[in-house]
């Protein structure tokens, strides 16, 4: 009887020989066979596992509680959710994700594609790196998996199938309370506000009716709008990235939700970028990130509308002003995202490195301050922002307010 027969949460000793069953293919030289735990987010298990033979391959494997806190009971059938949606995001939008190799249902873990010749983008973008492609490569990945999962195109018992399959309950719980709720009144006493910060985020987030209001309007939407396969999670820390490639992974949060919730994620994970490149003061840098807001905007906007009129299969999407009125759908929920992750990030339980790695207190709460002024005008003025120059001007327009 194998080890591998009942679950349980593997070490490195236990994931070299797990390797060994899984991916025998490999021709693994047992002898020279290590392995290191390098998963660095909040809910999984990730190990590495190589030999001195040049094979590698990444074991990735779900906890039945999250890393974050003990608090968060999670269903491991996450890991299926997330090998699953890996191999159907790999035929919508080819080369944009990794290899998936197994699935393993016993121990809720599968193996797939090192990505070593990559580097986690939050990591590269630290490190204040350009990467000229990026918006290019990103915008064809969004505009294929999520245009191509919609009932636009789809036969629609075939979507219905697919969200059947993906529904993701607990971990949409997660987002509910993370990204909808908490950030805007702490009822939970879990969010890490920077103690500078703390009346400004009292004023502008908690004391504010107006903005509870949009908030629970998209929260709704969140909850009810069954639009696109979206991944869920699609930050810089769930990218993979070089200087010729951009390889998405992560997808456990994936579930059908409205498609402006990625785009935005990756238009809000910039501005994270770019806010510490202001702060250490490398022009180039933030120049080269303001061109990516503009263009991931632009770019995905216009491959999705191509998308739409190449593949629109329901008759009456087929009209024109219908097309115009989804599209603008879509930009409007870009917007309201993109401030919906930047303040869950600056004041919420997941705080993020670009910001919390500053040093200098006062030029932390002044770029915390920029997000969450840009934050609620993307949220309250969502319908505005038609263009990614409007997405830019958001960020200069906070600039200024906080400088003033």
């Amino acid at each position: 009887m194998s080890k591998f027969d009942t679950y349980f949460l593997m070490t490195t000793e236990d994931a070299i020989e797990y390797a060994k069953v899984k991916v025998p293919q490999m021709e693994w030289d047992s002898g020279s066979m290590t392995c290191r735990e390098i998963g660095d987010g909040n809910l999984n298990y990730v190990f590495k596992v190589t030999d001195d033979r040049g094979h590698s391959v990444i074991i990735k494997q779900a906890g039945g509680v999250a890393r974050i806190s003990e608090d968060m009971k999670l269903d491991t059938d996450r890991n299926r959710i997330e090998s699953e949606i890996l191999v159907l995001q790999g035929k919508l939008a080819p080369g944009y994700v990794p290899e998936i190799y197994f699935y393993d249902t016993v121990m809720s873990a599968c193996g797939m594609q090192d990505l070593s010749d990559h580097e986690i983008m939050r990591t590269a973008m630290l490190e204040h790196k350009i990467f000229p492609k990026f918006a290019d490569q990103i915008s064809t990945f969004m505009a294929q998996v999520l245009m191509g999962t919609t009932d636009v195109v789809m036969d629609h018992q075939e979507k219905k199938d697919l969200q059947r399959k993906f529904i993701n309950p607990e971990l949409c719980d997660i987002s509910e309370a993370l990204v909808y709720t908490e950030p805007y009144n702490d009822e939970l006493h879990r969010n890490n506000v920077f103690a500078p910060i703390a009346d400004f985020v009292k004023e502008k987030l908690y004391n504010d009716e107006e903005l509870h209001c949009e908030v629970a309007k998209l929260k709704m939407d969140f909850m009810t709008k069954a639009q696109s396969l979206i991944h869920g999670d699609l930050h810089t820390g769930s990218i993979f990235i070089n200087e010729d490639s951009t390889m998405v992974f992560d997808p456990e949060f994936c579930f059908y939700g409205p498609m402006g919730y990625d785009i935005g994620n990756v238009i809000a994970n910039m501005i994270f970028a770019w806010a510490n490149g202001d702060v250490y003061g490398n022009s180039e840098f933030c120049t080269w990130v303001e061109e990516v807001i503009v263009d991931v905007v632009n770019l995905t906007m216009e491959k999705l509308r191509a998308y739409y009129e190449e593949h629109v299969t329901d008759t009456m999407c087929k009209n024109e002003a219908y097309k115009n009125y989804y599209m603008d759908t879509v930009l409007a929920d870009t917007s309201a995202v993109t401030g919906l992750e930047l303040i869950r990030r600056i004041v919420g339980m997941a705080n993020v490195k670009d910001i919390t790695s500053i040093k200098d207190e006062a030029k932390r709460a002044r770029a915390e301050k920029i997000c969450i002024m840009a934050a609620i005008d993307f949220i309250k003025n969502r319908e505005t922002k038609k263009c990614g120059k409007c997405f830019l001007n958001t960020l200069k327009d906070a600039i200024a307010t906080i400088d003033a």
